[in-house]
Parts: C-alpha cells; structure tokens; sequence
C-alpha cells in the first residue's frame, strides 16, 4: 500500500481508513485519497463546475471566479495548510474538489429556489446533493454507481448535516449524531473553504464595481492590509494594489490559522485520528482574526450579495429554476430522455438532480427551450 510521508500522528492515513462502501483491489502507485482526488477530477460533475455561479452569473464576464476556480483556490490553500500541520494534502485536495460538486446553477440563489420547490419531498441542501452525486449520481464504472470514494472523504464533503438527515446516511451521518468531529483534513478543508470565498469575493466585487475601496477601509481586516501595500508601494495602480491586499489577506489568515490551530492541536494532545474526532474543532483562527473575519463576512453580506444588481440577476435566476421544476413535475415527459423519472422511481428528488447538475447556461438554454415560442423547433 502508498503511505505518504512526513505525516504527524494525529493526520489521516490510508492504513487507517474505514475503507470503501465497494471493495476495491488497492492501487499499487496511489494512496486511495489520491485515488480519490483523480476520480473527482475526472468526474463530469466537476467539469460542470466550469460553468457554474460564484457569485457573478457565468455570463456576466470571464474574469469572476466560477464553481470550478474556487474549488481549484480552496485545494491551494488548503493543502498549504496541511503540509504545514503534517496533515494528508491528498485527502484535503478530495475533500476540497469535490465540496460543491452538488452545487445548484446560480449559485445560492439556485439552491434557495430548489429547496423551495423541494419542500414537501424532502427539501434540498447543495452540501448533502454533493455526497448524493459521488455515491450515486456520477454513472462511470461498471461494477458500482457513484465515484466509490473513501469515508474519510465523503465524511469531509459532508460539512453539515440535519439530524433528519442524518439517521439516514448511515456511517457518515454518524458524528453528526453523536456530535463528534471529522478529520483535521476535513475541518482544514472547511475553513479553507471560508478563506477562499471571502478573500475571492472581495477580489471580483471591487473588480465588478458593486463595492469599492472606499466601502471597503471600513472594514478591519481589509483596511490594514490596504494600508500596508499603500504605504510600500504608493505608486502601484489600483487593481495590482487589490490583488495585493487580497494576497496578503489571504496570507494572515493562513498563517493565523497554522499557529492557532498548532497550539490547539498540542493542547488537546491527540495522537490518533480517532482522538481527533472525540475532541473540540481543533482547526479555526484566533479569536481577534475570527473577530475580524467574521466582520468581512458581514460586509460581503451586506454590500455585495445584497446589492441589487445581485439581486436583480438571483431572482432572473430563481425564477428559471423553480419554472423548470414546476414544469417538469407537471409533464415529466419534457426530460430528455435519459433523465425520466422511472414508475417506481421519486420524480421529484430526479427532477432536482438534473436541474441541481445544469450549469447556469444549460438552465437558460432549457428555460428558453421550454417558455420561448421563437425556439420552439430547438
């Protein structure tokens, strides 16, 4: 078997994982998180990532980050962190690839819109379909649906969980029962996540002209990395000055992350994964950043994804979401052909896996195809 090296005691390994939910013969040149990694790399749901919301429609320019940027960026980062805490980078670049592979077209307002829809059958959360598509939706191998992915990386794509929900799960349910913790890759996987978003965000809202610098000196944590590169390099332009304070950002929360996360670490004096989880969330920021970072949050919140253009374009996007659903529930005969539910089958969760898989151009392709007489012959 593949061991990787330089792993703290406390890190998960491939000797150690609750295994497979198919057995599979183990691969003689990869660790199975490896393993894993490739197949969600190789998955059509992450291609689909390519052409789905941030925050900015894919359409609305080509420089916003996308699904498929940001979870490229939460991998970065979050391998980063795990070299430094000796933790396995190939189990937290899984859990990061595949954390939003459930993700709705438009984003959150996608997701908002099919739960709404979805209330009487079940209701939807993008974070339980992402688990749903690499257990069961991704169709690629003959011998199991799904990616067949390790528990240790289907129990990091699972951020949160109802308790509902998660009687029903079975294994990876479990610690939401019994409210224990995940992996230190997956809680690194997680803030990485937060990292990633909020850091990225603040980039492509200055960069869309929804917010500006001068909104953004009010806020601690932007405000004094403003000032740092304004004061070494007070001829820079403005957009290299951006990317300059978002770098450095990203870099303090990083590193504040590291060392806070050390100390809990020693303090808490686990030397087992299983240790791990019967402990407190080990990984997080020290409180005056956590301060500070939650601060950024609420100004995103506010400024950003409360602004009306934003909100003018998720509801646009809400709109052609709940209409396609309402539509095909109504003449189930308007799904391609692959995509019907089956007599025995619950039409209503198949109908929100095939529009909660659409990017946000393939939903207004076939929201055209469907409401717009001119494409009638499409």
């Amino acid at each position: 078997m593949f061991t990787p090296f330089n792993l703290a005691a406390y890190a998960a390994t491939d000797a150690q994982s609750r295994g497979r939910r198919h057995a599979e013969p183990s691969a003689t040149t990869r660790g199975e998180f490896q393993r894993d990694r490739d197949r969600i790399i190789h998955s059509g749901a992450f291609r689909r990532l390519e052409y789905k919301t941030q925050v900015f429609v894919n359409h609305e320019g080509d420089l916003f980050r996308t699904r498929l940027t940001h979870s490229l960026e939460v991998a970065q980062i979050g391998r980063s962190i795990a070299r430094v805490l000796g933790l396995n980078e190939d189990l937290v670049e899984a859990i990061s690839l595949a954390h939003d592979l459930g993700h709705t077209p438009f984003g959150h307002a996608g997701q908002d819109a099919l739960n709404a829809c979805m209330k009487d059958y079940g209701g939807f959360e993008h974070n339980l379909q992402s688990l749903r598509v690499v257990d069961k939706l991704e169709q690629r191998y003959a011998e199991f649906d799904g990616l067949n992915l390790c528990f240790e990386t289907r129990e990091g794509i699972l951020k949160h969980c109802s308790l509902e929900n998660a009687r029903q799960l079975g294994d990876v349910g479990e610690r939401f029962l019994h409210k224990r913790q995940p992996t230190l890759e997956a809680q690194v996987a997680n803030l990485a996540d937060e990292i990633a978003y909020n850091n990225h965000d603040v980039d492509d809202g200055l960069r869309s002209g929804l917010i500006t610098l001068t909104q953004l000196e009010q806020v601690e944590l932007f405000a004094s990395h403003l000032a740092q590169v304004r004061e070494h390099y007070p001829q820079l332009s403005e957009r290299r000055t951006i990317h300059e304070t978002v770098r450095r950002m990203i870099n303090t929360l990083v590193v504040d992350l590291i060392a806070h996360s050390q100390a809990a670490i020693r303090a808490a004096g686990v030397a087992h994964p299983d240790e791990v989880r019967a402990a407190p969330q080990l990984i997080g920021f020290s409180p005056a950043l956590a301060a500070q970072n939650n601060a950024l949050k609420q100004f995103l919140r506010k400024h950003l994804y409360k602004h009306y253009r934003v909100v003018r374009m998720t509801t646009k996007a809400a709109r052609v979401v709940t209409e396609l659903f309402d539509a095909f529930l109504a003449t189930p005969a308007l799904l391609p052909e692959e995509h019907q539910p089956h007599p025995q089958s619950d039409a209503p969760r198949v109908i929100a896996d095939y529009i909660a898989g659409m990017t946000d151009r393939y939903a207004m392709r076939e929201y055209r195809r469907l409401f717009t007489i001119e494409d009638v012959l499409i």
